[in-house]
Parts: C-alpha cells; structure tokens; sequence
C-alpha cells in the first residue's frame, strides 16, 4: 500500500517554481499511510496492491487528516476489506507557561497552528489510535493537558467517524466492474492436466478468449488474473466446468461434435468433457436415424444417466428428460458395471 499526497502551492496562496516532492508532502503523505496501514487486509486476502491518492485543492486546516479521511472512504468505496474505518483530527495548544494556563483547540486551523504551541495529529478507529504525530514549540506540558488532548481528539475522531459513515456505512461487498481481479481456485492436483490440456491447448484457449492469466501450483492451487469482474467470472466458470464430476441425474447443457451413424451422438459438456447420447435414448419412439433427432453443431439438454470415475465415461440420456408416453417404459439400470450381477438363469456355474 502507498499514498501519493499532492499539495500544490496554490491551495494556501502561495507561488512557486515546484520542479521535486517537498517535505510538506512526503510528511503529510507519510502521516496518511501509516494511520491506513494497521487497518489493511492481508496480501493473503486481498491479493493488490493498493495506491490511493490525495489531491489537496484548498487548506485552512489539517489536509493530512483530510488525506487519512478521504482514503479511508475510497478504500470502502473501491470494495477494499479494511477491517475498520479510520478517521483523523488535528489539536492545537494555546498556553502561558508562566501563569501554567493551557487551551486545547480541536480542529486546528492555520491561524491557530501559526500562533500557537502544538501541531497534535491523531487517527484511529473506534477502538483505538492508529497513528500520532506531535510538533510542541514549548519545552513541555503537564500530562492532564497532554490527557485532555487525547480525550478531545477522541471525541472529535468519532464525531467525523459518523459523518464518513453517513455517506458510506460500510465497505462495499463487490470490487468494481472494471476493477482487475486476483482470485485463486483450488483444484484436485490429478485434475491439473485436464485445464492445462493436451500440449496446453485448454489453457492457452482460456487465456487466449478471455485475457486471463493462469498460473496452477503442484499443489492445484489455481491463480487466475483478469482484467475485470466479468473475465474472473467466466474464467472461473470455465475451470470449474472442466474439473467438475458429472452427477448421475443432473441435467447438462451439451453440444453435439460427432454423429456416430446407428449408434448415436458424441456430446460435449462441462467445457470440454464428452459423453455419449445412445440412439435409444434420443427419443422413446424408436429411432432408425440419429440424424433425424440431432445434428453436429445442435445445442441440447440432456440428463446424465451413467457415469464411470474409473475410464471417465458418460451416458446421455435426452428421452428422459420427458416422462414416457403410454405403453412404454422407462430404460432399465445401463448395462456395465453399474448393472446387478448376472448369476445365470438359475444354471448352476461352471467349475
């Protein structure tokens, strides 16, 4: 995380040749950053990294707390998880040493900074102080003002801390549309070369469609980097597809790639996987040509009405996606291994 903090001469009346950084505003800029940092996410969380940026127009006050106040409430508006907001105020002092009379100022303003003793900058949460800072021009001051100054700004902390919240309640629950995303997915590592494909053919298709980048990890944690939401979305979908399980009884969108003439249709689904439609369960009439139900390139539904974790083979069923007509009956268990055990017509077995 980094902030830029802009403070251009400008914004208090002044002129000047500005040709490098000042130390007015790697100061105020530093002060920003480390009262956000202890409120970030975890690189592991939130996988970014993150720039925000103060441009200061006009100052008659604290424009570090404005920064440390401001970005807070972009970082919620952009959907960063900070697990809390922050806000930030600036106290003054007006003292007589002598007399050992003290006056704490809440909300310093530059008269008040120029004239007077103390320059006291605090962010925090609702919890508790996140960052201080602290310029005296006087050699000391007894802690119940130094106390004081503390419970002012406290109570001066929450009092903007309502008003942020007024306009943003809470962190948004989605990044932008158009935000880039950094997602990962956790895969079976026996399924790693089913997305990366035959000579990386699947991977190279992903990417290549969408604009993604995949890196996978032997242990089948999948990064993937997208330019917005929409490709994380499809990008997700798609590898989710290719190593999901067929499930018996659940209906699939397929498309048919191959016509096996008199005996039935080769159908693609899941992105990628391929599973055969039997000319007997095209339709419950009987069907002399598969070509007069389906053709290459016809998009269908069609129930899952076998599948085989061993070899990886699925049955198709489109019929069953309807109840039969009368007089007919629905298809046995298929015939393999998922079949009862034949033990003979009452033939004694073989020795």
């Amino acid at each position: 995380y980094f902030h830029h903090y802009n403070f251009p001469p400008f914004s208090v009346g002044e002129t000047s040749n500005r040709l490098f950084v000042g130390n007015r505003e790697v100061g105020h800029g530093s002060l920003a950053q480390k009262g956000i940092e202890p409120v970030l996410p975890s690189e592991k969380d939130f996988p970014y990294t993150i720039r925000t940026v103060t441009e200061i127009l006009a100052s008659n006050g604290s424009s570090s707390m404005a920064a440390t106040c401001g970005s807070t409430l972009a970082l919620m508006a952009a959907g960063v998880p900070i697990s809390a907001p922050v806000s930030g105020i600036a106290l003054g002092l007006i003292s007589d040493e002598e007399k050992g009379k003290y006056v704490v100022l809440s909300d310093l303003q530059d008269e008040e900074d120029f004239g007077g003793d103390m320059d006291f900058k605090v962010t925090g949460t609702e919890k508790g102080i996140t960052a201080i800072q602290m310029d005296i021009k006087i050699k000391g001051m007894p802690d119940q003002v130094f106390e004081e100054a503390l419970e002012r700004a406290k109570v001066g902390r929450l009092e903007i801390l309502k008003a942020m919240l007024a306009a943003i309640p809470e962190v948004r629950k989605e990044l932008s549309p158009r935000a880039p995303r950094i997602e990962t997915i956790t895969i079976n590592p026996d399924d790693i070369r089913l997305v990366i494909g035959k000579g990386g053919e699947t991977i190279q298709k992903i990417t290549g469609d969408l604009g993604v980048e995949i890196d996978i990890e032997d242990s089948g944690l999948v990064f993937v980097t997208a330019p917005d939401g929409d490709a994380m979305q499809k990008a997700r979908e798609w590898i989710e597809g290719i190593v999901a399980k067929p499930e018996v009884g659940t209906v699939y969108d397929c498309k048919v790639v191959r016509i096996i003439d008199g005996v039935g249709a080769i159908v693609e689904f899941l992105k990628g996987k391929d599973a055969m439609i039997h000319i007997s369960e095209l339709q419950w009439k009987r069907t002399e040509n598969v070509e007069d139900i389906l053709n290459v390139g016809d998009e269908v539904k069609a129930k899952c009405v076998e599948y085989d974790s061993h070899d990886g083979k699925t049955r198709m069923s489109v019929k069953q996606m309807t109840e039969p007509p009368p007089g007919a009956e629905r298809s046995g268990p298929p015939r393999g291994r998922s079949g009862p055990p034949r033990h003979g017509g009452g033939r004694p077995p073989r020795r």
